[in-house]
């Protein structure tokens, strides 16, 4: 084995790799017997096309070429693109958002198949079903589901050009394509005084709608409400009422059974666990009590922790820390995990028959569709199979611990070792490590294969991911931990990990960096701001200013900061103590900026603001800006040039040689 010292090792894992294998198949959803799903495609512009695995098991085909792409802007979060139904003897039927115009779009693919009668046939084009706008952000559509000949969603409609100006509502668009060009051919199914909506879902019989609402200034995981409403035979709604939930309930999703019963996800325990609800009283028994997560952040409408199969099994997401698939029995409570080598699963469940589908990943592979049989118990994956570019033994060995933070408090957090199957460094010599923040804050980092991780590890730069506090997966008293502490808690417990790391002999604690996009970015910056412990950052598409967030963000978060910093008149003070814009002049480590031209999460004008406040202090810096990419990164390009000039930052601070990327052009402002 050769020696070489840290930061220099030779690897396969180049950014090009990385980049061409990013993101994970999302939003799976049955088609009669066949699994479909959204998949990236990041050389085709970031775009994220349709996917089908037909009934037969054969290989699994893209549905729409290039430049369709699936993908909903609501909220600029987007949530269930597509729906579909199986029509005997016509082919399926699907309904999708297509990105570009936000309009939904009905789709065919079987119908140009040629036959007998018609050797000719062409190839079927997607035909528009709404309408677009020119008010604002337009007409968006999200969660959509099939009923007769409608498509039943959520719209969300901009009333006035500025991010707030936007009300959302269940509606119903017709199939005929009618309203492709009359907005008044959309049914409004409810009224527009909630704030936020998940899409319908329909009871087996078709007699009653429930979903989700929740209004500002609460998030989705402080407080929803479950809506119950009778379905006319017109099709009109009737008798909405609040079912479950409330401001201090966050209701994380809501199903039926096939045999009519409501099903929820509740946290009023203080973990999300299943529940049986009675739509007349709202009386709710918990089906499986466990001091575990059965649900997460409902970022987006449409995410799946369970799915009620038709023998009156659930299959469920669960778990503390990363979830794993169980299926649950809810007349006994008894739960069975389902075997397989996979640790972490998306909230994108899906069933046909006995077969459950999910997203599913290890430390040695990368998301994946996976069947698993409820009858044999077999697991396998079938479709978006983790493609083997690199020998494992590249792969990084993650270490998932739990370190002690202010107070004594737990923090948990996997790390990843500098790792190379023919490269070791001087015995002499500690590695450099970066210490990465994920974004939300309210999110949660499993232990799984990422080859932007592999890219530093196998390099010889350690990775540690911290669940800081505010982190879902650990109940609702651990995510509450960042209320009103947002820049403190978040800062606090990243710096305790890299710290403890440093201490104990496995991190050179004069080589420690930080790393994070969104709010990841927020803290990555909040923390050069408030100590010298990092030697540099890599700070993406961030938060940078408090009062700028409330002001400038988009209409979901645009609020968000009364319960991460506090409410609006304590902001001012809150901005001036732990925003980087504010506090500005106590940076003086470098730093890599990377920011997204479109970003209407987090606007350029932040980042912006934090050059401007720098100018004349002379801290060596980076900024670099990426045309048509918005918030998160999704074209190869742009991943390419980010983890190269992330590459030559740490070279350079840290003090080692890589001819192998461009050297980033650091200036001092």
């Amino acid at each position: 084995m050769g020696e070489l010292p840290y930061g220099t090792w030779p690897s396969p894992v180049d950014a090009a790799l990385a980049a061409s294998l990013d993101g994970r198949p999302e939003y799976l959803g049955t088609v009669g017997p066949e699994v479909w799903w959204t998949e990236p495609r990041p050389a085709e512009g970031g775009r994220r096309t349709l996917v089908r695995r037909p009934a037969d098991g054969g290989t699994p085909v893209s549905v729409l070429p290039a430049p369709w792409n699936v993908r909903s802007a609501f909220t600029e979060y987007g949530g269930m693109p597509w729906a579909g139904a199986e029509r005997p003897g016509r082919g399926p039927l699907v309904v999708f958002v297509h990105h570009a115009d936000q309009r939904l779009y009905a789709y065919e693919p079987d119908a140009g198949e040629p036959d007998e009668d018609e050797p000719d046939a062409h190839e079927p084009a997607p035909r528009p079903l709404t309408p677009l706008s020119s008010v604002g952000g337009g007409l968006r559509w999200v969660d959509p589901v099939l009923r007769g000949d409608e498509v039943w969603c959520v719209l969300e409609e901009f009333t006035g050009p500025a991010s707030t100006d936007v009300r959302r509502v269940l509606a119903a668009v017709p199939l005929d394509g009618t309203a492709a060009g009359d907005r008044s051919r959309v049914r409004e199914l409810t009224d527009d005084r909630h704030r936020f909506a998940t899409g319908p879902r329909l009871s087996p019989d078709g007699r009653y709608a429930a979903w989700l609402v929740w209004d500002h200034p609460r998030m989705p995981w402080d407080g929803t409400e479950v809506r119950l409403a009778e379905v006319r035979g017109d099709g009109t709604l009737a008798g909405a009422r609040t079912l479950l939930g409330g401001p201090e309930e966050a209701v994380a999703q809501v199903d039926w059974m096939p045999d009519g019963t409501l099903l929820a996800v509740s946290d009023r325990s203080g973990w999300w666990n299943p529940y049986r609800v009675d739509p007349d009283t709202g009386e709710a028994v918990n089906l499986c009590p466990r001091e575990e997560e059965f649900g997460g952040p409902l970022w987006k409408p449409g995410l799946r922790w369970l799915a009620p199969l038709p023998d009156g099994l659930v299959a469920v997401l669960h778990g503390r820390g990363s979830p794993v698939l169980g299926v649950l029995d809810p007349e006994t409570g008894d739960l069975v995990d389902a075997a397989g080598p996979w640790t972490a699963w998306q909230p994108a469940l899906a069933v046909h028959g006995s077969s459950v589908y999910g997203v599913a990943a290890s430390p040695r592979s990368a998301y994946e569709v996976v069947e698993l049989d409820t009858e044999s118990g077999h697991a396998r994956v079938v479709g978006a199979a983790a493609a083997g570019p690199v020998d494992p033994a590249y792969y990084p060995e993650p270490q998932t611990r739990t370190f002690l933070g202010p107070d004594d408090r737990e923090i948990h957090a996997h790390v990843y070792p500098p790792h190379h199957p023919a490269r070791r460094a001087p015995a002499d010599e500690l590695p450099p490590y970066a210490v990465w923040a994920h974004g939300g804050p309210t999110e949660h980092v499993s232990p799984v294969l990422d080859l932007h991780i592999a890219y530093f590890t196998s390099r010889g730069i350690g990775v540690v991911e911290v669940n800081y506090g505010g982190s879902t997966g650990y109940g609702r008293a651990y995510r509450e931990r960042l209320r009103e502490q947002w820049g403190v808690v978040d800062v606090e417990d990243c710096a305790a990990v890299a710290r403890a790391l440093a201490a104990e002999g496995t991190a050179d604690p004069d080589r420690l960096a930080i790393r994070g996009g969104s709010a990841g970015g927020w803290t990555a910056a909040a923390s050069l701001a408030s100590t010298s412990l990092y030697a540099c950052a890599a700070i993406r598409y961030p938060v940078l200013d408090l009062r700028g967030f409330a002001e400038e963000t988009h209409d979901l978060e645009s609020r968000y900061v009364e319960g991460l910093a506090g409410p609006p008149q304590t902001l001012a003070v809150r901005c001036r103590e732990r925003s980087p814009v504010a506090r500005a002049d106590r940076i003086t480590a470098p730093f890599l900026l990377l920011q997204g031209l479109d970003d209407a999460v987090c606007p350029p004008a932040q980042a912006e603001r934090l050059l401007s406040a720098l100018r004349g202090r002379g801290v060596a810096h980076a900024y670099v800006v990426f045309e048509g990419e918005g918030h998160g990164f999704r074209r190869a390009d742009t991943m390419v040039r980010a983890l190269e000039a992330e590459l030559s930052l740490y070279a350079q601070v840290f003090g080692f040689d890589r001819p192998d990327v461009p050297r980033l052009h650091l200036e001092a402002s």
